[in-house]
């Protein structure tokens, strides 16, 4: 860190370092979204002053972004809380968060510039430049993180800027120079790591996580990083990049042509770690106390998170199970519990509202699911794992699917990626089995999946409202004059608003 206590002749109020840490030092404790507006509001101001020099600019820019943590990771907490927030708290905890990153990103690369260029008492940064790289990627890699969260649509502009740093660190030989990001925090890091965490993270495929569980890769992928190779060839790399541009990075399906700026990473022998981390969890049924993920986690959630990242971070790509076919037409979308039970039969539910369906239109269809592209965004209900009804144009039939991938295209406009779960379905009646006697009460509707071919099994799968079902509890549904007793097998889905469980299916004897 740089030890200076005078920033020159600046018309500033931080600008003297001693009145900069009073103003720190009076931010509320208590109150870490204003401490954080604050914060970012003096970033903007002091990247922004006229009069500073190039030295203490960094300086204090380095003070703003450590006094922020604290507080940054606070709002993070409240924003992934397993108690969600209100909707409008949610958008408020985002919007603050965001905005932090992405002008600590503007301010930190704008004081790298001056080095670059060659500006007035820019070479004086030489010395923090490492830092400064470091600090300037981790903001990106934020804003990335933040606008998965929400599946964007993704600033490609971010990409450019991230490149030019590397590129700057690359060419000026400080890329793997360590440095201590935070002071007080142990751990060091340097800016090709910092990099290697930010393409990596992307690589990785947010959007099919839902925000909890990119908040967990991401902390996996920083665990995992210092495994990580970055490669000057193609030989034994997943991935690659071009530092030249700004388009996001690349699945290495073939060499791309030759280019002086291309650079190609993989995961390296964070593979194997990964692989041994996966089956000391199974074996001993809990994380290893090393692997920092930030709070705690069920092992399930943790076992998941690795398989999700072996898959993405292995040489070869994920192989499709089936293969798609491109079509152009629409299709009648309606989601949840109580979308899918209205469209199947309105007089189920009284929150059924036909208006609140959707026409999205199909790229491409499998055996296993669809691609749509969705022209006009209505409301914030768009989640991985959102239970969905299809109905194809011109078609009767409703379809079920589960939401897997959400990528937005613009605020309006999204991509998503939905797995076929079942090829019709019909509502039914339930009765609950209570009590050591087995006694039958609670009336209550389910889903039952694929209806035609669940007569000739053995087994059904039945979606259920979320907590209207007790795990282990039997079912019992009348059916054409038969009384069938449903005994659970096991959990296959579960969403917000619903369970999908599978059961073996007995004709009950009523004598």
């Amino acid at each position: 860190m740089l030890n200076l206590f005078r920033g020159g002749k600046a018309d500033h109020p931080m600008a003297e370092i001693k009145e900069a840490r009073r103003i720190l030092e009076e931010l509320p404790a208590n109150d870490a979204f204003k401490s954080l507006e604050e914060l970012t509001n003096w970033l903007e101001s002091v990247g922004m002053a006229e009069g500073f020099k190039p030295e203490y600019r960094a300086q204090l820019l380095l003070l703003l972004d450590e006094t922020a943590q604290i507080h940054a990771r606070k709002l993070s907490r409240d924003y992934l809380a397993a108690v969600r927030p209100s909707k409008f708290q949610e958008n408020r905890l985002w919007l603050a968060m965001f905005a932090y990153w992405r002008q600590a990103a503007v301010s930190f690369a704008t004081c790298i510039d001056l080095f670059a260029t060659g500006a007035k008492g820019g070479e004086a940064l030489k010395s923090v430049m490492p830092l400064l790289a470091v600090r300037a990627m981790r903001a990106l890699a934020a804003q990335l993180k933040w606008q998965s969260f929400r599946y964007g649509p993704m600033d490609v502009a971010l990409w450019g800027i991230l490149y030019k740093i590397y590129a700057l660190c690359e060419s000026r030989r400080f890329s793997t120079t360590k440095t201590q990001v935070y002071p007080g925090i142990p751990g060091e890091s340097t800016p090709e790591l910092e990099f290697l965490k930010a393409v990596m993270f992307s690589a990785s495929s947010p959007d099919s996580l839902l925000p909890l569980e990119t908040e967990l890769m991401e902390r996996l992928v920083s665990h995992y990083a210092p495994g990580f190779s970055l490669l000057a060839q193609p030989a034994g790399a997943a991935y690659w990049v071009d530092l030249s541009g700004s388009v996001p990075p690349l699945r290495l399906l073939k060499p791309p042509p030759a280019a002086p700026m291309l650079r190609y990473f993989s995961a390296g022998n964070a593979v194997a770690d990964l692989a041994k981390v996966q089956q000391g969890i199974k074996s001993a049924g809990a994380v290893p106390a090393e692997i920092n993920l930030g709070g705690s986690y069920e092992s399930s959630a943790v076992l998941d998170a690795l398989e999700h990242l072996a898959l993405y971070w292995s040489t070869s790509p994920p192989e499709r199970k089936a293969p798609r076919h491109q079509v152009k037409s629409r299709l009648i979308v309606t989601h949840g519990f109580d979308g899918l039970l209205g469209a199947l039969d309105p007089s189920s539910t009284l929150d059924f509202d036909k208006a609140g369906e959707e026409n999205w239109i199909v790229q491409n269809v499998s055996t296993g699911g669809f691609g749509a592209m969705i022209p006009q965004l209505k409301g914030d209900w768009l989640k991985i794992g959102c239970l969905l009804g299809l109905q194809p144009e011109g078609g009767k039939n409703w379809v079920v699917g589960v939401l897997r991938r959400v990528s937005r295209d613009t605020a309006q406009q999204a991509s998503v990626g939905i797995q076929t779960i079942a090829k019709s379905a019909a509502p039914i009646r339930l009765r609950l089995q209570s009590g050591q006697l087995g006694t039958s009460e609670a009336n209550e509707v389910g889903i039952l999946l694929d209806p035609l071919s669940s007569a000739t099994s053995t087994e059904a799968l039945v979606i259920l409202r979320a907590g209207a079902w007790v795990p282990g509890q039997n079912l019992e549904v009348d059916t054409d004059g038969i009384s069938l007793l449903l005994m659970p097998i096991g959990v296959a889905e579960r969403g917000e608003d619903y369970e999908l469980v599978r059961f073996r299916q007995m004709i009950r004897d009523t004598d």
